[in-house]
This record gives C-alpha cells, sequence and structure tokens, in this order.
C-alpha cells in the first residue's frame, strides 16, 4: 500500500510540473487558434504521462532496456493521439470559421431586413399619403376642373401601379429567401426576352431620352426558366435607365463562352462608387441618400430589382456580378450550360 501511494506520488508531482508549464503555455497563446489549442493539451496530456511513467520508473529502480520499452510506447501512442488531435482540431476549427462566418451573415441579413422594412415603409407611406389626400380633395369637391380631376386620377393610378410592383417585388423576393422558387426551365431564346424586355421598357427611356441598343446578332438560347430570365433581364435595363442620365446610352449584349451564356447590360451613368460594389445586390441598396421614388417610376420599389436578379441568377447556378467601365458601369450574367 505505501509503494502504491508512492507511485501514485511520484506520477502526481511529475504531471503537476508539466501541466503547470502547460497551463502557462496556454496562457501566453491564448489568442491564437483552436486548433493550436487543441495541440498544445495533446502535447502537455503526453508529455505529463511521459514524465510520470519515467518518474516511477526511475523510483522503482527499472532497467534502463525496460524504460525505454515503456517510453516507446508512450510516444506511439502520442503520435496516434497527437494525429487524431490535429485531425479533429482542424475540423473543429473550421466548424469555428463556419459558424462565426454564419453568425456574421445573419446579422447583415438581419440589418438588411430591418433596412428593408424601415424603407418600405416610408416607400408605401409616401404614396399612399398623397393618394389619400387626392382622394379627400375628389370626395370633398375640392377640385372641380375637368383637367385637374383628371390629372389626380393619372397620378392616383401611378401611384397605385408603383405600390403594385412594391408588393410584386416583396412576393418575389420572399420566394426566393425561402426556397420556393420552382423553376421549370425551358429553351428560352435570349433575343426575344431581351426584345420583349426593351419593348417593356422603351416608354421609360423616352420619357428620359435614353436610347436602348441590343446587340444585332450573336444571341444564343439557354436552359432557363422564361419568366424568371425576363425579370432578370427587365429589372437590369430599368436599374440602367433609372441612373443614366437623360440622352445617355443602355446596351445589351449576349453570347455563349466556353462555360455557358454570358449576358451584359452596359450604361452611361458615370459609374458606381467602388466601396458600392461589393453592395449593389444587396436587399434594399439604391446607393443613394433620397429615399423618395421618383416620378416616372422607374424605380422597382425598396431597392429590390438588383437583389431579386442575384437571387434569381443564382437559382439557375450561375452568377451576376458588375464593374465600371469608361463613364458607366456594366453588368454581367453568367449562366450555366442547359
Amino acid at each position: 500500500m505505501t509503494d502504491t501511494l508512492l507511485i501514485g506520488l511520484y506520477a502526481l508531482a511529475a504531471g503537476a510540473v508539466v501541466g503547470t508549464a502547460g497551463a502557462l503555455a496556454l496562457r501566453i497563446l491564448r489568442k491564437s487558434s483552436i486548433l493550436t489549442h487543441i495541440v498544445v493539451l495533446l502535447t502537455v496530456t503526453v508529455l505529463a504521462v511521459a514524465a510520470g511513467v519515467t518518474a516511477v520508473a526511475k523510483a522503482m529502480f527499472l532497467s534502463g532496456h525496460d524504460l525505454r520499452v515503456v517510453l516507446i510506447t508512450v510516444c506511439a501512442a502520442a503520435l496516434v493521439s497527437l494525429a487524431a488531435g490535429v485531425f479533429f482540431g482542424r475540423r473543429l476549427a473550421a466548424s469555428a470559421v463556419w459558424a462565426q462566418q454564419a453568425r456574421d451573415r445573419e446579422r447583415h441579413l438581419e440589418a438588411g431586413r430591418r433596412e428593408l422594412v424601415a424603407w418600405v415603409s416610408h416607400d408605401l407611406r409616401t404614396p399612399l399619403a398623397g393618394m389619400r389626400a387626392m382622394a379627400e380633395a375628389l370626395e370633398d369637391g375640392v377640385v372641380a376642373d375637368w383637367a385637374t380631376v383628371a390629372e389626380y386620377h393619372r397620378r392616383i393610378r401611378v401611384e397605385t401601379d408603383r405600390m403594385t410592383r412594391l408588393v410584386d417585388d416583396l412576393f418575389e423576393l420572399s420566394r426566393i429567401n425561402a426556397g420556393a422558387l420552382r423553376l421549370i426551365p425551358t429553351i428560352v431564346p435570349l433575343r426575344e426576352v431581351v426584345s420583349d424586355a426593351i419593348a417593356g421598357v422603351a416608354p421609360l427611356a423616352a420619357t428620359k431620352k435614353i436610347t436602348l441598343v441590343a446587340a444585332e446578332s450573336g444571341w444564343p438560347t439557354v436552359h432557363a426558366g422564361e419568366r424568371e430570365l425576363a425579370r432578370v433581364v427587365t429589372n437590369l435595363l430599368v436599374n440602367s435607365v433609372r441612373y443614366t442620365p437623360a440622352d445617355g446610352t443602355v446596351h445589351i449584349d449576349a453570347g455563349r463562352g466556353r462555360d455557358g451564356v454570358w449576358l451584359t447590360v452596359s450604361d452611361t451613368c458615370g459609374g458606381i462608387p467602388d466601396a458600392d460594389l461589393d453592395r449593389v445586390f444587396d436587399i434594399a441598396f439604391r446607393g443613394e441618400r433620397a429615399r423618395t421614388p421618383d416620378s416616372g417610376g422607374s424605380g422597382t420599389g425598396g431597392g429590390l430589382g438588383l437583389a431579386i436578379v442575384r437571387g434569381l441568377v443564382e437559382a439557375h447556378g450561375g452568377r451576376v456580378g458588375v464593374r465600371n467601365i469608361g463613364h458607366g458601369c456594366r453588368f454581367e450574367v453568367r449562366l450555366p450550360a442547359g
């Protein structure tokens, strides 16, 4: 019993010395990665075992050969433990990084949602207040001449259309974010989709005296959802027309590359600040301080147009980007080969 107690005390003392050194090492390396901490802990454990075995062997007067056998066995086990620790440590570190990225992404999305609610509330409240005032004026007979009544009716219709587009955009974005978007891919002639989009945006472009130019040839077909692809092209054209000054030009082109189909929309908007390039496709980002919708109805409302573009393109397995060129910028959509 006395020998067993002495063996335990020898092992405990040797382990305590190594453990103290390990605690100091961890304190020094407290700002290091999780993998480093795991390696240090495993190393301290192995060294504590080796120190305890050595102390006990010396106290028991084991031969040098027996001590070497024991230490070789401990070292072999230590190598296996360290290898397993490094493997799982890397996975744990990767999981920690992924979790942090997920938290950062969730905070970013939550901030975007709060901003979106604030901006959409403003975009709904402003036209509703104007429509209410005009409706009360018509109801109370404050305006009676035919021209003013007709103008009030026109403005109520315009604001109603604007709010309808805003609600449609919110619904589309909610489907994308909820994963409820169901694509029905077909073989779509890109030329026809672009022609229809240009026809729909032409009246808006005409009010700003902006020229819409489409490439004459080289239009490929693409395997995609026709409705969703039309929404992508229309939103890109509307965005370019909205930010291009009067007498500007918006050019659209497409083609087929080795990795799929590409489509570009270039304008003469004057370029996008470098600090905003990475935020262009964020929800509710407009790149302007003014929150009042323009009278031409060019905006999609709430800064949702480009966010919808990114969601629809990524739903097709593609990607979308933007860069400055000359006196404007170029939006480029790439879709994988069908």
